[in-house]
């Protein structure tokens, strides 16, 4: 069942550790097939080493196990809060990145100070209250601000992101790493503010809309 999916979400958690957003057993990635409206998961405690396709837990919407020899991550209930929700979200990641739960752990938005913030995500990337594990409390903090940032900072604990594709939610959990970091040492460095407005408008749009696509005749875009 679902072998495709699974092998895509199998391989999709192992891009958290090669890019060093998880550590140990934490974290996981979910996708959801269009067609069945079932999910694949990450199983609940295993080492990302010793993962493979046919250790992926598929779920139904309501969260009962379809298939799979393990049990399902300790945050289905939180993707499934979302993805009943959403049908235009295919993807949803959690992690426990440093430089971004260093954020979530004082309860603060990562604001929208640099260029590559407005470009991703359009404003500051959000915290949300805190939230107990293992329940859909986690998913209504990351439907707050599902319009507003696919990536979600909930506070005390860690970081969620959503794509419309386990790509797309693949590079919101590496970006909102990587401003992270840039943002805490730049904090060390002295005070930092937020783009104006204006701004971050201009270059989410020169990113969303023009970044990567075909030169135009009167030039090109970089």
């Amino acid at each position: 069942m679902l072998e495709k999916l699974k092998t895509d979400v199998c391989q999709g958690n192992l891009e958290l550790p090669r890019h060093g957003l998880v550590t140990w057993t934490s974290g996981n990635l979910s996708a959801r097939d269009p067609e069945t409206g079932l999910v694949v998961i990450k199983p609940s405690g295993m080492l990302y080493d010793n993962m493979t396709p046919g250790d992926m837990v598929v779920v139904d919407l309501d969260g009962k196990v379809v298939e799979g020899h393990r049990g399902p991550s300790s945050d289905t209930a939180s993707h499934l809060y979302v993805y009943r929700r959403r049908d235009d979200i295919r993807s949803i990641i959690h992690t426990h990145s440093t430089f971004a739960t260093a954020w979530a752990a004082t309860g603060q938005d990562i604001p929208c100070a640099i260029t590559a913030i407005a470009d991703e995500f359009g404003g500051p990337v959000p915290c949300g209250d805190y939230a107990q594990i293992g329940t859909e409390q986690i998913g209504e903090q990351i439907m707050r601000f599902i319009d507003q940032s696919p990536a979600v900072l909930l506070k005390k604990h860690g970081v969620f992101t959503v794509g419309t594709s386990i790509e797309r939610a693949v590079k919101a959990a590496v970006m909102v790493e990587d401003v992270a970091k840039t943002l805490t040492y730049a904090t060390l460095i002295g005070e930092i503010s937020s783009l104006p407005q204006s701004e971050i408008d201009f270059n989410h749009d020169r990113y969303t809309n023009r970044y990567g696509t075909a030169a135009a005749s009167t030039g090109v875009t970089a």
